[in-house]
């Protein structure tokens, strides 16, 4: 029996001696990383309730140009698909 109390003495003083060693995250480690998961959340959160805000139907790209161009002048310079140039 005296060579496991020595082994179970040895282990105590091993152990003691990884752990003063040992470097971990610890408390503030785990409050830091909690604090940037919850920030992540409510930043998750927020760009759903915006993306749910945003209109993805966009018009019609000839009904664009045309309101853009004044009256009387739409196509003037530029011949249409399947029109010959003017000249």
């Amino acid at each position: 029996m005296p060579d496991m109390s020595a082994n179970l003495a040895q282990a105590v003083l091993l152990a003691k001696e990884l752990d003063e060693d040992k470097v971990t995250p610890g408390v503030l480690g785990f409050l830091v990383f909690a604090a940037l998961a919850v920030g992540v959340w409510f930043l998750m959160k927020s760009m759903n309730r915006h993306m749910g805000r945003v209109s993805f139907e966009e018009a019609p790209e000839e009904k664009a140009q045309d309101e853009t161009a004044p009256k009387g002048t739409a196509g003037a310079g530029t011949a249409r698909q399947g029109e010959a140039p003017k000249a």
